[in-house]
C-alpha cells in the first residue's frame, strides 16, 4: 500500500489534473491565474524506478508508454481521478493511503508518489510554446498549498551568520545571564539585552564557506545584504521577505548610490530567491546551473495548478518575493543564538531559514 503526506500526494494530483486540463496556466505574484498566458501540454514524463514513463495527450486520449505496452485512457478519467484525489487530500491528515486512486495509479505504471530524482525537478512537462512555435521539455518543482507551508531554504549549521558584538565587553556572568534567557522570543530578547548594555551586532562572516561563496557568486555583497535582513528579522516584528527588504531599502546599510532610485536590494534578493528555488543549496558548490529548468508548479488550496516559469522571469521573481518569509529554526539543533567569546572578541550567531507563507 502506498502512503504519503499531503505534499507527496500532491505530486500525483498534479499529474492527473494537468493531463485532465491539457493546459498549463501561468500565475502572478498574488497567486491568480493569468488567463491569457498558458501553454498547451504535449506530454508529461515521470521518472519511476522502472524507467521513464510518458503520458502523451492525443485528442481526448492519454497514451501511456514506457515499459512494454501502450495504454490509451480517456482524458476525462484523469479529471475524475484528480477530483477524487483532491477531496481525499483535503480531508486527510498525517500520512494516509488512497486505495481507489492507488489501483488506478498502478494501472498506468505510476508506482510511487515521489518521482525518482536527486535534483529539484519533480515533474517534466513537454509544452508547446506559441511564441517560438516549438515544443520544449521543462522540469518543474511542485509546491503544494494543500499541506503545511513548504520551505524554500532549510536551516542548518550551514545557514548560520556570525556577527561580532561591538561596544560591549561582557563578563562571564553577563554572558551566562544573557544566554540563559529562555522566553518564547529568546533570541530577540538576548539581542535586546546586548543592545541595552551598549552592544551592537556587526556582520562578520558565515559559518560555512561554501554557502558564503555561493552567495558571493550571485552577488559579491549578498552575504552582507542577507546578514542585514536576518538581523532586521531578529530585532523587529517584520518577517516577510518583501517587508524586510523594504526596511533595509530605507535604511540602505550598504550605502548604495540611491540618487536615481535604483532598487538595489529588491533586485539582489529576488535573484537570490530564484537561484535557491531552482537549484542552489547551502551545502553544495553552486555553479549557476538550474535543476528545475521550468520553474515551479503551485498546487493551490482550491486544487488549481499555476505555473511560475523562468521564461516569465519577472512573474517568477515577484511570486517568490511576495510569498516567502523568514522564520526561526531550532537554535539548539543548529547551534545559534548565544553570546560567545573567541580570541578576546565577542560574537553572536543568527540563522537563515525561508518558508513559503
Amino acid at each position: 500500500m502506498i502512503t504519503g503526506n499531503k505534499g507527496e500526494w500532491s505530486e500525483i494530483y498534479a499529474l492527473f489534473k494537468l493531463l485532465g486540463d491539457k493546459l498549463l496556466f501561468a500565475g502572478n505574484a498574488q497567486l491568480n491565474k493569468v488567463e491569457e498566458l498558458f501553454y498547451p501540454i504535449i506530454k508529461i514524463i515521470r521518472n519511476e524506478s522502472g524507467g521513464n514513463f510518458e503520458y502523451e495527450l492525443n485528442g481526448d486520449l492519454v497514451i501511456v508508454s514506457g515499459g512494454k505496452e501502450k495504454l490509451r485512457i480517456p482524458v476525462k478519467t484523469f479529471t475524475e481521478q484528480s477530483s477524487k484525489l483532491l477531496s481525499k487530500i483535503k480531508g486527510s491528515t498525517g500520512a494516509f493511503s488512497v486505495p481507489e486512486v492507488e489501483a488506478f495509479m498502478k494501472s498506468i505504471n505510476c508506482q510511487s508518489l515521489k518521482a525518482k530524482s536527486t535534483s529539484k525537478t519533480d515533474i517534466r512537462i513537454v509544452i508547446h510554446d506559441q511564441r517560438i512555435n516549438q515544443n520544449t521539455e521543462l522540469g518543474f518543482s511542485i509546491k503544494s498549498q494543500l499541506g503545511s507551508d513548504a520551505t524554500l531554504l532549510n536551516a542548518g549549521k550551514t545557514t548560520n551568520f556570525i556577527y561580532q558584538v561591538l561596544g560591549f565587553k561582557p563578563t562571564v556572568k553577563e554572558i551566562k545571564a544573557i544566554n540563559e534567557i529562555d522566553t518564547k522570543s529568546k533570541i530577540k530578547d538576548r539581542i535586546e539585552e546586548i543592545k541595552k548594555a551598549g552592544g551592537k551586532l556587526k556582520f562578520s562572516t558565515l559559518e560555512q564557506d561554501v554557502f558564503k561563496n555561493n552567495l558571493v557568486l550571485i552577488d559579491s555583497l549578498l552575504p552582507n545584504i542577507i546578514a542585514e535582513i536576518i538581523k532586521t528579522f531578529f530585532t523587529t516584528t517584520l518577517s516577510s521577505i518583501k517587508d524586510l527588504t523594504e526596511s533595509i531599502n530605507k535604511s540602505n546599510p550598504l550605502n548604495y548610490d540611491t540618487q536615481f532610485a535604483h532598487t538595489f536590494y529588491d533586485y539582489k534578493i529576488k535573484r537570490f530567491l530564484t537561484d535557491v528555488a531552482l537549484g542552489m543549496t547551502p551545502s553544495k558548490v553552486w555553479t549557476g546551473i538550474y535543476d528545475a529548468t521550468g520553474g515551479y508548479l503551485i498546487v493551490k488550496e482550491n486544487g488549481e495548478i499555476l505555473c511560475y516559469h523562468i521564461y516569465n522571469r519577472n512573474q517568477f521573481e515577484d511570486y517568490l518575493f511576495t510569498n516567502t518569509k523568514l522564520e526561526t529554526a531550532s537554535s539548539s539543533r543548529h547551534k545559534f543564538g548565544k553570546l560567545y567569546e573567541d580570541n578576546g572578541q565577542f560574537y553572536f550567531k543568527l540563522n537563515l531559514q525561508i518558508r513559503f507563507k
